[in-house]
């Protein structure tokens, strides 16, 4: 992955939400929302957004994946940052999109000046508008402690795991805790879990056991297919281990306000 240039701080921003959140998890989205609002920004939500393409294309089906995509070209018109609440997701967008239509003499210059402007939302809260939490006076809640929690996509990709520790590390009240198994994949990656049922519920289920090692409050994470996929893993197990989209995390935690998780 190489090193990127970092624009200043912009005036108007789109917001990709992703159909996970449109779908299941909206909350995370407004929060994302508010928390872009709060730096001044203007956030702007093309209607006519979907899918990125990511589970067509870590199937097999790249024509399909190319569809998707083509949709949401012409979406994002003016030169304004593209922010995405999922590294997954922002991952797709940045790399893959440029690759499906690289023969395309139409659609290829629009995905790859598109690609330049996608930033997943830590990234962007922290190199772009370097937000720094450390500093709020907000806060006044009980101290937290929490495991972290990124996707394999968005941690190969899209350097999700740097920011987000970098984040939660600078929240007052807030200890960061590691686990064994941190590193490893949750066992969703898109349709795995739907074509081996079986490997991703041992995977989850270790998943689990290995944070709730540790004693931690609630596990975060800024992708939320893992989130769904944990969430409903620890419940069906009767584990105690919420789960928080990072957005809301970072919104509760900088506001005084109560949230609750997934």
């Amino acid at each position: 992955m190489t090193e990127r240039h970092y624009p200043a701080p912009p005036h108007h921003v789109y917001l990709f939400a992703t159909c996970l959140i449109d779908l299941f998890v909206p909350q995370a989205g407004l929060d994302a929302v508010r928390l872009l609002e709060r730096a001044g920004l203007m956030v702007h939500f093309p209607r006519k957004q979907s899918c990125c393409g990511q589970p067509a294309y870590s199937s097999g089906h790249p024509q399909e994946a190319r569809e998707v995509a083509r949709a949401q070209l012409d979406l994002f018109a003016e030169p304004w940052p593209v922010i995405v609440p999922s590294g997954s997701c922002a991952g797709m967008m940045r790399h893959h999109w440029p690759h499906l239509f690289e023969d395309d003499p139409e659609a290829g210059p629009k995905a790859r000046a598109l690609a330049e402007r996608v930033y997943e939302l830590s990234e962007f809260l922290l190199r772009v508008l370097k937000l720094d939490f450390s500093d709020t006076s907000l806060n006044a809640q009980a101290p937290e402690r929490i495991v972290l929690h990124t996707s394999c996509a968005a941690r190969r990709e899209m350097g999700t795991r740097v920011h987000g520790v970098e984040l939660v590390d600078a929240l007052p009240g807030v200890t960061r805790v590691e686990h064994a198994r941190e590193a490893e994949c949750c066992g969703f990656g898109g349709t795995f879990s739907l074509k081996h049922p079986d490997i991703s519920g041992a995977m989850v289920k270790d998943k689990i056991a290995s944070a709730c090692a540790t004693g931690c409050d609630r596990l975060v994470s800024a992708d939320c297919g893992c989130l769904l996929n944990i969430g409903h893993a620890a419940r069906q197990s009767a584990a105690a281990l919420p789960v928080e989209h990072l957005a809301s995390f970072l919104w509760r935690r900088t506001n005084d306000v109560d949230g609750e998780a997934l």
